[in-house]
Parts: structure tokens; C-alpha cells; sequence
């Protein structure tokens, strides 16, 4: 069978599988349109059920309309002459026979991980090349050599659609890889739920993208274990969110919580910004510690006995009655805003106790409740027990800490007297993002006082039952069970008041909410206080973490796995590395190794994928021409920039039509805007434009991201900051066709040579 036979059969089965999608999508419409007609009409229960069955037929829209771009991408031939057909979502027919196979389904395994040598029952592996609807290429690898004719004379090339999709132009958005998972990245993804899993790589192995595709694939595993509970994904940045935020639709979820540890705090700001060595003092987990006495400081007894009238009697708030009654307070183990409650029952029914007794006769019954209430409204006694037991806000207790010299010394003696100024600031000085897992920490041993959230919790438990045995008849009367939802998820959401949230909406709205697993991304950045912040966020510990500490930038941030996750996970994770670079070209990559071994960065071994001519160019210029910047400088020179100039626009030239692709130069930050000002470019706000052709960046905004190609303006300078190999090797490590280094300066050491 020739190629345009074998395209033509490929087309009519996709014309069959987007004809399936739309009747799907058909469906879904149809049905909520009817629910939305229904209006808001009924008893409570029934307009609950409606907003119920709108969010689920909602949700089943959101995803059938963003498996559009390439729903089916590979094709399975089986020794048993089956076909299985695989792509982002299963799908059936009326009958119910399977026509797509969900990437994620045991039974799509073999499409990643089969080779000649352990065929796993496949003889031919296609992989299906289309433009919107229409297949316009396919590649096949032939897994069994004894196969018959036919498919021994099929194009054999195995690598094509991987290459393909690393040379194709990058845009503002980050692919999915759904149809070019490699078997090392297919055994990280499908590795099991339980425990924490790191996933070491260097640049260009696909870390985010496995993490991304190890969310969807553990949503679809064990839906019923996370969809209640949800999954947090946490990056370095929000413009690196936006850069990602379409590769979880595109593989059929759209219920993840995607933020990063600056706005983890519901109703919190943390823009501020603050020198690196101040960070790196929050982050240390000595914070902790200092935080906890910070606490307790709030909890002391006064230095003297408190006298006071009350109807003419004399009594007195007594030291040893306060001690006894932090004592037992403090036994409750509960938050301090929630253990004051015990703290001033008991300091209350101490002093009725004493009124009575001057009185002469016990106090019971209303005597003793009106005793009670004078007591609590009388302003002495507020006085002396506020001043024992103070309730504070987490951002009052943590500013005290910045704001008030002897409340740090107090609390974080371990610091020394140049670490403790470096943390002092004004009052009202905005939050940065090194406060947040400190306000986190101060909120979780604070609490808030819960005296009217316990009726109401118990009315919701019983209102819980009532509502799950009517979700089941719901579902049983409907038929609209089918594996899409289960009764406790229907029941929650004829639960809900107010407007329909979502699992995830919910979640990102409450700061105790704890999740069923927690990807972080960029995790060598963290802090020790931000992984303190993120374990209480997820309780059974379940993490997919991804990194590589060979380029940490943040002074808080880890140099080894065991260092920063001994403390919070004890062994309670598990190490993979990803050995394979397929996005920067092999030259590049090379050049990059160099430098980060000659600065003794823990560089992982890597073997790259791509050979790409001409990937390397060193721009050496003399910048020593009068009224330029020179030789030292900050900012880069006219000769300097000009070149930049000139490498920006040879590197856009080589793009198809001078259209496609993106270009970031990369330079330190106090040279951005000399840079930006010569190209052109407007100034960007709090976050750079991320379709723009061309980007300005530092090394620290990169992080994360691809690019076609980058033009690296004065590595010298990169590498001389406090994280400056990092910064350098993240830096050179970010296109994925051609980097240009301009420089007038020496080059750092392992670049000199070229």
C-alpha cells in the first residue's frame, strides 16, 4: 500500500474520531442549555441539583473543547492484527466500542514504552502527524522484523516526530508532549501516587513537561482519591504559570490549582522586593523556631498581681492563677487564637470563684452565668487577660519580628546582630515574597477562633448524610452516573451556597485546604520555610517534585536534594533523573556543561538529542571606544548593544518568513533597560509580554522557559553575581536552535578557550 493510500485510511478514521467528538459535544451542550433554561425556580434541593448537573455538563464542554488540536496522535498494530488507536481523551461509540484509547489508560502504555527489544505485544508503532483535522504525515517504527510484508516496507524512523516537535518555533505558550513521550519519561509519569517522587534533570529534558503530564496521568488513575481533594501545582513565577497554563486543558484537565508561594495566602499581596541576603535569612528553618517563640511570647504571666473592684469587692487577677491557666491551656495543643478560649474560661471560673467565696456562698446556675459576663465585660479584667494571652494576627506577629528589635533578639537569638538588622524594615513596608511561608507559619500555630464556625459544622455534618443518600437517588433516577461523577461529588455540590465553585476554586480560596498531591516545579528555589509551608498543604506527603540544583539561583534555595528535603519528607521520597536533553543542541549544551563544571556546580550527566549546524556563536567586540560603557561597566556599551542589535535580527531573519519563532537576550538585570531601550522595546510591567517575538530578560525571569534563540549579552557579568554560575548555565541552556554570546568582557572560565 503506497504512502497516499496509508494517509487517506489514516483521515477517514480521524474524520470518524472528530465526528464522535462533536456529537459529543453536542450532547454535552444540549444538555446544559436544558438545565440552564430550567431557571431558578424550586425548592432549594432542586435548584442545588440544577447548579450541580451545570457545573458537571460545564465541565464536560471545558474538556471535550480542549482536546481539539491533535486528538488522536499514534497507533498501535498488535500481534493479534488489532489496531488501537491513541490520543489525548477515550472515546466510544453508541455501543460503547472503543475508538481512541486515553493516553493515560493502561492499555496507551505500550505506545510509549514498547522497543524492539521488548515489543510488549506491538509490531508497528505509528505516530500520526496532523494540522487541525487533517492528517498531513505519519512515521512508523517497525517493532518486530519477522513482520509480514506489508508493514516491513512501512517508513521506519523512530525519532522523526520528536525532533520534529523540539525544531518546530516557539511560542508564547508551552506544548504538551503527549505524543513524543520518551520510556524514561512515560516510567516517571505512570510512577505510583504514594510518597514523594524528585525528578532531578538538567536543562532541556523535559522536567515540566513530565510534571505536567504526571498531573494529568494521576487525576486519571486515581480520580476518585484527588478529584475531591484536587492537585496544587507550584512554579517560580507567574508569567511562568502563563507560559504552561495551556498543557493541562490540552490533555483533558482543567481542575489543577496552579500559583506560586508568593500568593499561596488567600487575600494576600506579596510584591515587595527585598535584597537576596534578606531572603535568605526568612527562608532558613531557624524561622520557624523564631516564629514558635514569638508565639509563646504572647502567652505570659504578668510581672505582678492585678487588683480590681468588682460591686464593691476587692479582687485580684493572680500570677500563680495565670501560670496554671496557660498551663492547661497549652495542653489543648490546639492554635493559640483557638487555645485562649480555655485559657479565658478558666481564668473566668478562677475569679467567679473568688467573688463567691468573698460573698460567702457558691454561685450556681444564672448567679453564677451574670457573675460570669460582668466579669468577662469588666475592662481590668480584659486588660490583664489580653496582656497574658494576647489573640494577634499572623501579619501583626511577623511585622513585631521586623519592626521591634528586642521581639527578634527574643525570639530568634540564633541569628546574629548583622542578620537581625538586615531584617529590620518600617511599619507598613509591602510583603515580599520571603514573608509568605512566615505569615503561613505564624497562621498555622495562631488559628483563628472557631467558637462560631463548631455549630455550624456539626448542622453540615448531619446535613452531609442527608444530602449523599439524595445524590445517590439523583444519580440512580438520571443516569447520569457513568464514571463522570460519583455521588459524594454531586452531593458537595448540592451542598454548595453562592455562586458554583469548583474543587479548585475552592481550594485556592482556603489556607488550610489540604490537597491530594502537590507538584512543584523550579523546586531547588525553594526555601526551608517554603517547603514547610507546602507539607502542611499535603498531608499523606504526595509530591511531584522537579528541579535540578545545578541551577539554583535563590540564595535560600537547595544545593542538594537530601539537604532540603531530610528535614520535611525524612525519607519519605524517592530520587529519578532525567538523562536525555532535548531541547538545547548539542554544541550549546556542551559549551554550557563546561562552564557549570569549571564553577563546580552538581551538573547531572546529560546526552543531547539534536545536532543543529551552526547552533554556537561567541561575538567578541572591543568596547573601549570613548563614552561607551567599558570595560567593568554595568551596562553594556554602543558597541556592545550594537551588536546585540545585529544578532537579534540575523537570529529572526533564520526563522521562516522572519515571522515564526522567539528571541529572548538575557542580561544581567541593571543592564535591562540600556538593552531594551536599543531594541526598541517598551519597558514591561510586573510581568513581560509572553508572545512578544522578542523578550528582555535576567536570568532569573528565564528560568523555566524556551526559546528559539537566545542572544547572551556579557556572561562575565552574568557569572559574577552571588548565584552567577547558575544564573550563566540557565542562561545558556534556555534555545532550542541557535545562542549567540556577545561580549567585550573576558569570557568566565570554560569559555574562555572557545
Amino acid at each position: 500500500m503506497g504512502r497516499s493510500d496509508e494517509l487517506r485510511l489514516e483521515q477517514e478514521v480521524v474524520d470518524i474520531l472528530y465526528a464522535r467528538l462533536d456529537e459529543l459535544r453536542a450532547a454535552s451542550r444540549a444538555r446544559l442549555d436544558a438545565v440552564r433554561r430550567s431557571g431558578p425556580s424550586g425548592s432549594p434541593q432542586n435548584r442545588s441539583e440544577r447548579d450541580a448537573f451545570a457545573t458537571l455538563y460545564e465541565d464536560r464542554v471545558a474538556q471535550l473543547d480542549a482536546v481539539e488540536d491533535r486528538l488522536a496522535f499514534g497507533r498501535l498494530d498488535l500481534e493479534d492484527s488489532t489496531r488501537r488507536y491513541v490520543g489525548r481523551i477515550g472515546l466510544t461509540d453508541a455501543e460503547h466500542t472503543s475508538l481512541l484509547t486515553d493516553w493515560r489508560a493502561p492499555a496507551a502504555q505500550a505506545f510509549y514504552r514498547a522497543t524492539a527489544a521488548q515489543p510488549d505485544g506491538v509490531v508497528r508503532r505509528r505516530h500520526l502527524v496532523t494540522h487541525r483535522r487533517e492528517v498531513t504525515g505519519i512515521e512508523d517504527e517497525l517493532l518486530d522484523l519477522d513482520a509480514p510484508a506489508d508493514v516491513a516496507g512501512s517508513t521506519l524512523s523512530g525519532e522523526g516526530a520528536l525532533l520534529a516537535a523540539m525544531a518546530a518555533g516557539r511560542t508564547g505558550r508551552m506544548g504538551d508532549i503527549v505524543a513524543t513521550i520518551q520510556a524514561e519519561q512515560d516510567a516517571i509519569i505512570r510512577s505510583p501516587l504514594g510518597g514523594a517522587l524528585v525528578v532531578q534533570g538538567g536543562p532541556g529534558t523535559g522536567k515540566t513537561a513530565v510534571a505536567l503530564h504526571r498531573a494529568a496521568y494521576l487525576l486519571y488513575a486515581h480520580r476518585r482519591v484527588l478529584e475531591r481533594s484536587g492537585v496544587l501545582l507550584v512554579g517560580p513565577s507567574l508569567s511562568f504559570l502563563r507560559y504552561i497554563d495551556q498543557v493541562l486543558p490540552s490533555l483533558g484537565e482543567t481542575g489543577v490549582v496552579s500559583t506560586t508561594v508568593s500568593d499561596l495566602l488567600p487575600g494576600l499581596v506579596a510584591d515587595g522586593e527585598e535584597d537576596p541576603r534578606v531572603a535568605q535569612v526568612k527562608g532558613r528553618a531557624v524561622m520557624a523556631t523564631a516564629v514558635r517563640r514569638a508565639v509563646r511570647a504572647r502567652e505570659r504571666v504578668p510581672a505582678q498581681d492585678v487588683p480590681f473592684r468588682l460591686d464593691g469587692h476587692d479582687l485580684v487577677v493572680r500570677r500563680r492563677d495565670v501560670r496554671d491557666a496557660i498551663a492547661k491551656a497549652r495542653r489543648t495543643h490546639k492554635p493559640h487564637n483557638l487555645a485562649r478560649v480555655t485559657f479565658v474560661r478558666d481564668m473566668l471560673g478562677r475569679l467567679v470563684d473568688q467573688y463567691a467565696a468573698q460573698l460567702g456562698e457558691p454561685l450556681v446556675g444564672e448567679d453564677r452565668t451574670i457573675a460570669l459576663e460582668d466579669l468577662r465585660s469588666h475592662h481590668d479584667v480584659r486588660v490583664a487577660l489580653n496582656l497574658a494571652w494576647l489573640p494577634i494576627t499572623p501579619e501583626r506577629l511577623v511585622e513585631d519580628l521586623y519592626t521591634k528589635p528586642h521581639r527578634l533578639e527574643e525570639a530568634a537569638p540564633e541569628l546574629s546582630p548583622a542578620e537581625r538588622r538586615l531584617l529590620e524594615r518600617p511599619k507598613g513596608s509591602p510583603w515580599t515574597a520571603a514573608d509568605v511561608p512566615l505569615l503561613d507559619e505564624a497562621a498555622d500555630l495562631l488559628g483563628e477562633d472557631d467558637q462560631a464556625s463548631r455549630a455550624e459544622a456539626a448542622a453540615q455534618t448531619a446535613q452531609r448524610a442527608r444530602d449523599l443518600e439524595y445524590a445517590r437517588q439523583v444519580l440512580e433516577s438520571s443516569g447520569a452516573g457513568g464514571g463522570i461523577v460519583d455521588a459524594d461529588v454531586l452531593a458537595e455540590r448540592f451542598a454548595a451556597s453562592g455562586p458554583r465553585l469548583t474543587t479548585a476554586e475552592r481550594a485556592a480560596q482556603d489556607r488550610t485546604w489540604t490537597y491530594g498531591h502537590v507538584v512543584v516545579d523550579e523546586a531547588q528555589e525553594l526555601s526551608a520555610m517554603a517547603w514547610r509551608m507546602l507539607v502542611r498543604r499535603c498531608p499523606t506527603r504526595s509530591f511531584t517534585i522537579v528541579g535540578d540544583v545545578a541551577q539554583t539561583s535563590s540564595l535560600a534555595g537547595a544545593r542538594s536534594w537530601s539537604g532540603a528535603l531530610d528535614p520535611v519528607l525524612r525519607d519519605g521520597w524517592r530520587l529519578a533523573e532525567l538523562t536525555v536533553n532535548y531541547r538545547t543542541p548539542a554544541a550549546v549544551a556542551d559549551a554550557a556543561r563546561e562552564a557549570a563544571v569549571a564553577a563546580g556546580l552538581p551538573v547531572s550527566p546529560l546526552t543531547s538529542a539534536r545536532e543543529v549546524a551552526d547552533s554556537l556563536r561567541f561575538v567578541a567586540v572591543d568596547d573601549g571606544v570613548e563614552g561607551s560603557g567599558g570595560p567593568g561597566a554595568p551596562v553594556p556599551g554602543d558597541v556592545v548593544l550594537d551588536a546585540v542589535r545585529r544578532e537579534v535580527a540575523s537570529a529572526r531573519a533564520a526563522f521562516v518568513g522572519g515571522e515564526a519563532g522567539r528571541v529572548a537576550v538575557v542580561a544581567t538585570t541593571p543592564a535591562l533597560p540600556a538593552v531594551r531601550a536599543a531594541l526598541g522595546l517598551d519597558a514591561p510591567g510586573r510581568r513581560a509580554d509572553p508572545d512578544a517575538p522578542v523578550v528582555v530578560l535576567d536570568p532569573v525571569q528565564v528560568k523555566g522557559l524556551e526559546f528559539d534563540a537566545v542572544v547572551l549579552v556579557e556572561p562575565a557579568d552574568v557569572a559574577a553575581g552571588a548565584s552567577g554560575a547558575s544564573d550563566l548555565y540557565v542562561a545558556m541552556t534556555r534555545p532550542t536552535q541557535r545562542l549567540a554570546v556577545v561580549h567585550a568582557r573576558p569570557l568566565p572560565a570554560g569559555l574562555g578557550s572557545r
